[in-house]
């Protein structure tokens, strides 16, 4: 089964210097049925008027990552991580070795103490294994890590190039095109237009025009 939830009409917000649309999420006013999608709680395609932004806030046993389709955004946190986070970029907040993140905070519900921080991961082409990778899992030795057990992947494809991704028995995805058009197993999605993806072995997307490709396999 492929969902298509095209841009235009997902729940939005628009607070004058931020403008939202909510794939899915858990807001009292939103469809219940769309509270979440596996383990993923939120998905927010979001526009932030220059020299504004979100004071800092709390949020606990929550794994953040964003990813900047177009201009430049800052991040900062109460751990004092702090960058620029630049168009094709992801940043996590994410487990990494003590030598790269220095701040220790301990975390009730995991019973662990956990180093945890902000990392940027760059994607400018599309590696030789088709995807760059965000992932909470085993195999993905050089993947950008989180503790979620799922992936986080990006594409650039250009019109005609098509590339395959194996979808695990059980898992589902959800695929968003940044920028340009998509066939995904038949189904055409436009730019920035969702696909809620499940119970499909192999998903094929096709370029129908050059196209940034962002997708979630989780469970």
């Amino acid at each position: 089964m492929i969902e298509l939830r095209p841009f235009d009409e997902l729940p939005r917000e628009d607070l004058g210097w931020l403008k939202t649309r909510r794939h899915f999420s858990s807001a009292a006013q939103d469809d219940p049925s769309r509270s979440g999608w596996g383990c993923m709680r939120v998905w927010n395609g979001e526009e932030i008027a220059p020299n504004a932004g979100f004071a800092l806030q709390a949020h606990a046993n929550i794994e953040i990552i964003i990813y900047v389709r177009e201009g430049t955004v800052t991040h900062r946190d109460s751990l004092g991580n702090e960058g620029r986070i630049e168009a094709g970029t992801f940043r996590s907040s994410a487990p990494a070795p003590a030598s790269d993140m220095p701040n220790t905070t301990w975390s009730k519900r995991q019973h662990e103490y956990s180093r945890c921080g902000s990392r940027l991961l760059r994607l400018v082409v599309r590696p030789p294994g088709g995807f760059n990778r965000v992932s909470g899992l085993d195999s993905d030795r050089e993947a950008l890590p989180i503790r979620a057990r799922a992936r986080v992947l990006n594409t650039k494809l250009e019109v005609g190039e098509s590339i395959e991704y194996v979808l695990g028995e059980r898992r589902l995805a959800y695929l968003v095109p940044s920028t340009g058009t998509i066939d995904i197993n038949g189904v055409r999605i436009h730019a920035r237009d969702g696909a809620a993806i499940k119970d499909v072995d192999i998903v094929t997307v096709t370029a129908i025009e050059d196209a940034d490709v962002v997708m979630v396999d989780v469970l």
